[in-house]
């Protein structure tokens, strides 16, 4: 091995997506390494010398050692603890936050036509975001009312709650269930989790934007995300379609899901 680190947050949580960099004494890179899932960063051999090991990971302040590489071809750094940007201090407290939906929006646009936009929100949806330390395990549990879809048109409404569509008699709920983020830098982050819509459950990352947290004027303590993701509607079954001309379709195959949350601090159900 060459130079050895382990990359940890400050309050000693593994960061497996740090990336360490090594520079000679002329600045020129001679190896750069990802971390492993526990942290653990190892450069091949290196000739005996001075080097610089960089240490970066996306959200975190990069931090320099200088490496003393031995006539054995290997510097131990130890544990290297890398400080998020801005401090944890804007960051939601750890613990429960319930969504509230009064406050949030959950909606959904469909190209029709190859032309124009349907717009549609759900009414009926609510969730809890157990925020952790480390950041990156927090979790999140949604869910949604598939009957509450609305487009304004109760014609249209009828019809995607129906078996074409969402199928709400077999399948009332939708369901995402959000394992882990990860920082992206400034307010962005993405979500990993699992999306069950028809009866199908899939892998559905978020992009995450985060508005960070205040008083609400009752004593209470919110915080604010920007949510964007795009769904492909065969991957749940959703086929349904017409052709309308050559080459042009009633209902695009994406559906681009918007959604505003706002969620106040605590387990305490929220009046309807």
């Amino acid at each position: 091995m060459g130079v050895v680190a382990r990359a940890r947050t400050t309050d000693g949580w593994p960061l497996p997506t740090a990336v360490l960099t090594v520079t000679d004494a002329v600045g020129a890179q001679v190896a750069r390494v990802p971390a492993d899932a526990d942290g653990r960063l190892a450069t091949e051999e290196l000739p005996a010398g001075n080097y610089t090991a960089i240490l970066t990971a996306t959200g975190y302040a990069p931090l320099a050692r200088t490496a003393v590489v031995t006539a054995s071809g290997t510097a131990v750094l130890g544990v290297l603890a890398l400080a998020r940007v801005g401090g944890t201090g804007g960051l939601p407290t750890p613990g429960v936050w319930t969504i509230d939906p009064g406050h949030s929006l959950i909606s959904v646009t469909a190209r029709h036509l190859g032309m124009t936009s349907v717009r549609g929100r759900f009414t009926e949806f609510g969730g809890r975001i157990e925020m952790a330390r480390p950041i990156e395990r927090s979790t999140v549990t949604a869910t949604i009312r598939a009957a509450s879809i609305d487009t304004d048109n109760k014609l249209r409404d009828d019809h995607l709650r129906s078996a074409d569509f969402l199928d709400v008699d077999r399948n009332p709920l939708i369901e995402y269930r959000g394992t882990s983020v990860t920082p992206l830098g400034g307010e962005r982050w993405r979500m990993d989790g699992e999306l069950t819509l028809n009866g199908i459950t899939r892998p559905i990352p978020l992009e995450l934007a985060y508005f960070g947290v205040g008083p609400d004027g009752s004593g209470g303590t919110r915080a604010g995300f920007h949510a964007v993701t795009e769904l492909r509607r065969e991957d749940f079954a959703i086929t349904y379609n017409q052709i309308v001309r050559a080459g042009i379709t009633l209902i695009g195959a994406t559906l681009r899901v918007e959604i505003d949350i706002e969620a106040v601090q605590g387990d305490t159900p929220l009046p309807a």
